[in-house]
């Protein structure tokens, strides 16, 4: 039995469920041993592969959740600082929410993938959490999702109209545009070329009113464009001019990989910027800084003079 073509999709589901792509592909590898340990019990009249496994995962996901709290983003922990020179120790106890490396794994859905939507999830228990992946976004019916947890149709109907209550406010999904949509990458163009230039007047301008700032694992978070642009002023004055960006995605949102100078004339990775666009303006940056984090991206840590331009 070949399990590998299901293998980004098990890592796509586990990550929704558990906010982390290190935890997802450390379960579904549990996942996928499980189901070779069992392969001589499974019953092809019973279930397709792909029904199977993610029963498996299933179990292995709900598992891993006991005891658990949620992973979030700082916005969801407290209210936005106004001190654009507030300190910026990162809270390393914090089970942060992780972004998914896109390029890593063909993953038809990505809508589902973005962060505020992962971040919603994780405030539900994690049986409705569970219900609402494989019903909404897997599109699995009410009776696979019933024979995969050990209960019935109706209990599968509750929990999704619970869960879909829950998240009501999360937002309009119709409203989410692709990364690849010229608007879009028109607006991170500009964004990416006013960084690089250090202009913060022109980064202002690209952003929405309200737009929120957020670094885990820092806890602090900024919202609106003019504590925006305050912060960024200190990021210059920190850290230099002469940066350098490329762009790639991350959970289906577009994505800036951000490279810092460095005193000898290169540049080295600094952060990964995902950001959330709206009619036009930036409404959201989460900017991660973890190493972990961005060696998931696979992304080179360390860039020479002259040498990034020619990989865009």
């Amino acid at each position: 039995m070949d399990f590998e073509p299901y293998r980004g999709e098990l890592v796509a589901y586990c990550y929704r469920m558990l906010g982390s792509f290190h935890e997802a592909e450390d379960l579904v590898q549990e996942t996928l041993l499980r189901a070779w340990k069992a392969r001589d019990r499974y019953d092809p009249a019973r279930a397709s592969v792909r029904t199977w496994l993610y029963r498996i995962a299933t179990n292995v996901c709900v598992t891993a959740l006991e005891g658990r709290g949620r992973r979030p983003l700082p916005s969801g922990l407290g209210a936005p600082s106004g001190d654009p020179g507030a300190p910026l120790a990162p809270a390393l106890d914090v089970p942060w929410l992780e972004p998914f490396p896109d390029a890593r794994f063909d993953v038809e859905v990505r809508a589902d993938l973005r962060l505020a939507w992962v971040a919603a999830v994780q405030v539900l228990p994690a049986r409705q959490r569970t219900v609402l992946v494989l019903r909404e976004v897997l599109a699995f019916s009410a009776a696979e999702v019933a024979e995969q947890l050990g209960t019935t149709v109706a209990a599968v109907n509750s929990a999704l109209q619970r869960a879909r209550a829950a998240l009501a406010d999360v937002g309009d999904a119709g409203a989410v545009v692709e990364p690849d949509d010229p608007a879009v990458r028109a607006v991170v163009q500009r964004y990416m070329r006013a960084f690089e230039a250090a202009d913060v007047p022109a980064l202002v301008r690209l952003l929405a009113d309200d737009a929120v700032l957020e670094m885990p694992p820092v806890p602090l978070w900024y919202r609106g464009s003019r504590d925006y642009g305050r912060f960024m002023e200190r990021v210059f004055a920190m850290r230099g001019t002469g940066w350098a960006m490329r762009e790639l995605t991350a959970g289906g949102q577009p994505a800036l990989a951000a490279y810092a100078p460095q005193a000898g004339g290169g540049r080295r990775l600094h952060t990964l910027q995902v950001f959330t666009v709206t009619d036009g303006r930036i409404v959201r940056n989460v900017v991660f800084a973890d190493p972990r984090v961005l060696d998931a991206f696979g992304l080179p840590r360390e860039i020479l003079p002259g040498e990034f331009r020619s990989q865009r």
